[in-house]
């Protein structure tokens, strides 16, 4: 393993974590084909877990792991993330009615609007637990890291499997476990809140990482990481994407649209405060003489970041794309408001596993990255 060390971040984001795989295709034409791992640490929450395990995961090259990654992609819809008969959506809004007459606690099992069952199946499929071990050995991975939030201390974990030099690690409200990853950790790390189920994971339930991860950067340096390649699944990092991409409603904001900004907040915001205080801590240390870093024997390091993150407004691309969801959930989807016209498509954005806005979005990540070619290269000396 070279003395300097990449790590890949791969933020949460429901189905918009498709974009990350179109990025990561690109990644793929730019390195040697006979390339084992450029990421020898990755780390993935919600979504983006999802996506870091099947490349970590993977008994072959990163080329050959990125192919599989896209083939997953390719084979993924809404009835494989959860179940979209009448039946089953209204089951689950019926639990959380009669849990209002049992303390907001449901007896037989964790309240949740939507049953992610087909999910747990399709992962028990695609990925392969044991060979992270296997890559471990190997030495094409230093660790691998999937994050979830502890409902009952609200600390954000990050589970990580890793070799000997990766130790855990405490700062306020958020720690690092060594554990043996198992698709348990990975169903907690996606576990969207109110709609997908928690995860018990020894004594204590865990939900989505992205909630209370104030410091999603934070997890890889701990584990050693010198640079990091970030694919967020935003476009906020452009100020000017605010105002051309916003629209001011004539009415109060529908349910879907509180619901979508609760995802950004989740899902993005923290993401990219991080990497704002990242470049600020590379700025000063640049002011600060080598040779005083050494005397002083602090633990700050310039750490070298390339981040890629969506040109367009996903939540747009996926108010286009909400009629090719099933008949249930786009009925349920358009009476909470979760439309480009009632302002909520944000919501849609996250939950639109379908193949049109799978595709679109595999396609604008990977020409976004090609965008970056020469940064890309650049980034990794090719």
């Amino acid at each position: 393993m070279s003395e300097v060390t990449n790590a890949l971040i791969l933020s949460g984001g429901g189905a918009r974590a498709a974009y990350q795989v179109g990025v990561l295709s690109a990644v793929n034409e730019l390195l040697p084909a006979t390339t084992r791992n450029p990421f020898p640490i990755i780390c993935g929450t919600s979504a983006g877990a999802i996506n870091a395990l099947a490349l970590a995961g993977h008994s072959g090259s990163f080329y050959e792991a990125v192919a599989d990654l896209n083939n997953i992609w390719a084979d993924l819809s809404t009835d494989k993330v959860f179940k979209t008969s009448w039946s089953a959506l209204l089951g689950g809004a019926a639990r959380l009615f009669f849990s209002l007459f049992n303390e907001g606690v449901s007896k037989k099992r964790s309240l949740a609007l939507l049953d992610n069952e087909p999910l747990r199946k399709f992962l028990t499929d695609h990925i392969d637990f044991d060979q992270l071990e296997m890559g471990l050995k190997r030495g094409d991975l230093k660790a691998i890291c999937t994050t979830a939030m502890n409902y009952s201390t609200g600390e954000s974990v990050s589970f990580f499997q890793g070799d000997k030099t990766v130790e855990s690690w405490r700062r306020y409200r958020r720690i690092g476990v060594s554990a043996k990853l198992t698709l348990d950790h990975l169903m907690a790390s996606a576990a969207i809140p109110a709609l997908f189920p928690a995860v018990k994971l020894n004594e204590d339930f865990f939900g989505d990482g992205a909630l209370r991860q104030v410091a999603p950067i934070s997890p890889a340096l701990h584990m050693g990481a010198d640079r990091i390649f970030v694919i967020g699944v935003s476009n906020n990092r452009d100020p000017l994407s605010r105002t051309q991409h916003s629209r001011r409603l004539k009415h109060s904001p529908s349910i879907g649209q509180v619901f979508g900004q609760l995802f950004n907040s989740a899902f993005i915001d923290s993401l990219e405060g991080d990497l704002e205080h990242l470049e600020r801590v590379n700025s000063l240390l640049k002011l600060i003489p080598d040779e005083v870093l050494k005397e002083n024997k602090t633990r700050l390091r310039p750490v070298e970041t390339m981040v890629i993150s969506p040109s367009k407004a996903l939540d747009k691309l996926a108010g286009r794309k909400i009629r090719h969801m099933p008949r249930s959930v786009r009925m349920f989807l358009r009476s909470t408001g979760a439309t480009n016209k009632a302002g909520g498509a944000a919501t849609t954005s996250y939950l639109l596993f379908e193949k049109p806005y799978i595709d679109e979005l595999m396609e604008l990540g990977y020409q976004d990255a090609m965008w970056e070619k020469d940064n890309i290269q650049a980034f990794f000396k090719v």
